[in-house]
């Protein structure tokens, strides 16, 4: 380092000559903190800092390199023990073996309990991350979390935050199953929409979330159904259920009527003295499932009155009423509180 750029690596972290190793690790842990890129985006400054820190404490937490900076100050990197000069081999490291670290990355990382907990392959453990000073943007290689109690970083190999977007389809789409062209980001991707889907199923896109910037994996994208009202259907749970009008002369004799279903109409045996709001079913006639099979679907039943009748048929009602034998409200008179 030219004298020019000298720097007080000690006044970088804040503390004094005589301060300890676990004063210095101390001092770094909360300026990284505060300092993080991750908590500061976009402020170069902040950026530039943690770089400093990063420096600093490179030099300071190594006794040998510390032992030189404070012995030569702006000249210590150009001289070593035993007549070591740049480009001559490996410096003394002043006893302490470094060989069981492929770097000093490593040794750092070791240093601030930056492994993840747990054997490789155990559960909640076993991934590795890293701390790497000089590349990035920020000189981590990423995430940054658990500020209370030290770093967690693992964003150097893990992949990117998913993503989540409403996707509107018809009820024959989602019946059927089709396939959608969207646009992610700029990217156009094509995406296969699986048969009985309903609103609120989420649909995965492997890869198409979000970029880690450091990793550069993506998360993935999820599709989040919403189905577009419709005149005659509706979901009951699992099944359909929808409504058919029938007039006062089918609701007393009984019919055969045509309910549509969605894969088309079926006839339905209405029986006769069947009551406004009674529901039937239609059995396999529903919704898709993941299965490949149907649910049902419910048919309640509307006695509908003509809104106009002609003539005749009011004429027909009439002879109706006066020939009526059966009184709908009797038990309404012994009704009381």
């Amino acid at each position: 380092m030219a004298a020019t750029n000298f720097k007080d690596y000690y006044a970088v972290l804040g503390i004094n000559k005589s301060a300890s190793a676990d004063e210095i690790k101390q001092a770094f842990r909360k300026l990284a903190r505060k300092y993080h890129p991750d908590v500061n985006p976009g402020d170069k400054t902040a950026e530039s800092k943690f770089k400093e820190i990063n420096e600093a404490y490179e030099v300071l937490s190594d006794p040998d390199k510390r032992r030189k900076y404070d012995q030569f100050g702006q000249y210590w990197n150009r001289v070593g023990t035993g007549g070591w000069s740049p480009g001559a081999g490996a410096p003394d490291m002043g006893g302490f073996d470094f060989s069981q670290y492929g770097s000093f990355d490593d040794f750092i990382n070791e240093l601030l309990g930056r492994f993840a907990t747990g054997a490789p392959g155990a559960a909640g453990g076993g991934q590795r991350s890293y701390y790497r000073p000089g590349t990035g943007s920020s000189g981590f290689g990423g995430g940054f979390n658990d500020y209370g109690g030290g770093f967690n970083d693992t964003a150097t190999t893990a992949t990117g935050q998913d993503l989540e977007s409403a996707l509107s389809l018809t009820w024959l789409e989602a019946f059927n199953g089709t396939q959608k062209r969207l646009n992610v980001g700029g990217e156009i991707i094509t995406v296969r929409i699986p048969p009985g889907v309903k609103s609120g199923s989420r649909i995965r896109v492997k890869g198409k979330g979000q970029m880690n910037p450091y990793s550069r994996q993506r998360g993935d994208l999820y599709l989040v159904v919403e189905l577009q009202p419709h005149s005659f259907f509706q979901f009951d749970g699992d099944n359909l259920l929808c409504e058919l009008p029938i007039a006062p002369d089918e609701a007393v004799l009984g019919a055969s009527v045509e309910v549509p279903t969605p894969d088309g109409s079926v006839t339905m045996n209405v029986p006769a003295g069947v009551r406004s709001g009674q529901v039937m079913r239609l059995r396999g006639k529903g919704w898709r499932t993941s299965k490949g099979d149907r649910t049902d679907q419910l048919v309640k039943i509307l006695i509908i009155p003509p809104a106009n009748p002609s003539a005749a048929e009011k004429e027909l009602y009439e002879k109706l009423r006066t020939m009526r034998s059966a009184d709908p409200r009797s038990q309404l008179k012994q009704v009381k509180l």
